[in-house]
């Protein structure tokens, strides 16, 4: 009797020796003439347990995890028991508390199919969001996106369905779509999770968006530092095109669309649209000044689409579903999931798809377990580099662009990073300045200069020179940066500097009422 084992290719996967525990399964049962079908799928997210092994049984996959070369053959005795008992097995996968209590809406398909078989994509509802579109006209596509409530993944929230529509209204011989899959955030992955898990998604969704706006032609702009997805993305567009969902004449339709993967050449700023368009067309990655906005001038000079990957792989769901099973998710003007990403000091780091709503108290205990090092948490960086350093009293904010916009903070692309009590807060904060002089593209005075000068002012703060003075001196500094930057990474690197200054006085010298009085 054959049975299917799902080994994960996702890069923490392999990163934990996934290839070579594939090559061990299939060696072993080689050896005890079975015959044994390994599928590579994607990671469902919960990174401890990596690699986690599947077994496929009548009563459904049963997860092992984490699984070396060692346990091969007591895990072939126990798969091939039908799930017997073992010391690394977990049960039934799907009932699993970490995957149980989420909505896995986007990540519906991640870890369960096989990333690059179009036959296993449709039969899981994959490409039943194109086909509808195909039959629609573009401004009820649009109509569609804008009354689900999507708003931009990536870490801007600017509404989808807006920026489809300017494009849509925009006359033009040319029009394009474009993939920023230059995830740079500390602490995020969803992208790659969702490229190497179920890139056909993000391919049906750019190619829902072409149709949606008179796009013919697609760029996927993707990390330098992302081989893997690399390989999978590569893939995927190969089997979409032999399988007739992209080219010329998608599915007799008369839809002409087609996606070229283009790889980044590992610059943070190439994060930010108009930097990673300077880049696309083969300059070095500056930001341009807006107006005019790349929806009505972007590549080439052509009216474009620039989507996050999260958010592009959210459209066929939208589109399959209806507007309002999407924005039934979610609170107020935040609608829909997050794909939320633990990392750091965390004893349970990994993906968590949920509504907007729940409580960072609710990721980092319910689904992280807390700390790793076994001590209590102190401060929670949230939305990447940028994001604002929270203590514990803001933990109970619901997770809502609004909500966290009312704290001086951001959701971002949903990175969650957490420390300690052993953290040193203006360590931290300096670091954070320290990036954006090195990431910084140079275009304008605050950011190039700014944060350099603020590196060496919170030096002589941690060195106790004239500290409050300034200290004073670094939160002027911080309001001209934010004031006066042309893109979001001059603009917004003082939120994790005034954030730590704020809520953590005593590792900068300070005094709590100094720090309010300055503020």
């Amino acid at each position: 009797m054959e049975r299917t084992l799902y080994i994960p290719l996702d890069s923490s996967a392999l990163a934990m020796g996934a290839d070579a525990l594939a090559d061990a399964f299939l060696a072993e049962a080689a050896q005890r003439g079975i015959a044994l079908t390994i599928v590579r799928n994607g990671s469902r997210g919960m990174l401890w347990l990596e690699p986690l092994v599947e077994a496929q049984t009548p009563a459904g996959r049963i997860a092992y995890g984490p699984v070396t070369v060692q346990d091969v053959p007591s895990i072939l005795d126990a798969a091939w028991a039908d799930g017997a008992s073992h010391p690394l097995c977990h049960g039934p996968t799907d009932a699993m508390p970490f995957l149980q209590k989420q909505e896995r809406l986007t990540f519906a398909r991640v870890g369960i199919t096989d990333p690059v078989s179009v036959t296993d994509y449709q039969a899981h509802g994959g490409y039943a969001g194109l086909r509808q579109a195909l039959d629609m006209p573009p401004a009820d596509i649009v109509s569609c996106i804008t009354e689900s409530g999507l708003r931009g993944r990536g870490g801007a929230a600017f509404p989808t369905g807006i920026k489809w529509r300017t494009v849509l209204q925009t006359e033009a011989a040319q029009k394009y779509i474009v993939c920023n899959a230059d995830e740079g955030d500390s602490g995020t992955f969803s992208d790659r999770m969702l490229m190497e898990g179920d890139p056909l998604s993000l391919i049906e969704g750019m190619t829902i968006a072409g149709v949606a706006v008179g796009a013919t032609r697609g760029y996927i702009y993707l990390r330098s530092e992302y081989p893997q997805a690399e390989r999978v993305l590569a893939q995927a567009l190969l089997a979409a095109r032999a399988a007739g969902w992209l080219g010329d004449d998608i599915q007799g339709s008369g839809h002409a669309f087609d996606i070229e993967l283009r790889r980044g050449a590992g610059a943070y700023i190439c994060g930010e649209e108009t930097s990673l368009l300077e880049s696309l067309e083969g300059r070095r990655g500056l930001v341009r000044a807006k107006p005019p906005l790349p929806a009505i001038r972007g590549l080439f000079g052509c009216p474009t689409v620039i989507n996050n990957v999260i958010s592009l792989a959210t459209v066929p769901f939208i589109l399959d579903q209806g507007a309002a099973a999407y924005r039934d998710y979610g609170m107020g003007k935040s609608r829909g999931t997050l794909p939320f990403q633990l990392a750091g000091n965390i004893r349970q780091g990994g993906l968590v798809e949920k509504a907007f709503g729940l409580t960072l108290r609710e990721l980092l205990f319910d689904y992280g377990g807390g700390s790793r090092s076994g001590r209590p948490l102190r401060a929670v960086q949230v939305g990447g580099p940028l994001g604002a350093y929270l203590p514990e009293s803001q933990w109970d904010t619901p997770l809502d662009y609004e909500a966290f916009l009312q704290i001086s903070a951001m959701l971002g692309h949903g990175g969650i990073v957490a420390f300690d009590d052993t953290v040193d807060m203006a360590a931290m904060a300096q670091y954070a300045l320290e990036f954006c002089a090195i990431e910084s593209c140079g275009k304008c005075t605050p950011c190039r200069i700014g944060s350099v000068r603020g590196t060496e002012v919170l030096q002589k703060i941690r060195d106790r020179q004239d500290h409050e003075n300034q200290a004073d001196l670094l939160q002027d500094l911080c309001d001209t940066m934010m004031a006066g930057s042309l893109c979001a990474l001059g603009g917004m690197t003082p939120y994790p500097v005034l954030s730590a200054l704020r809520h953590f006085p005593e590792d900068f010298g300070l005094s709590a009422e100094h720090v309010l009085h300055t503020a």
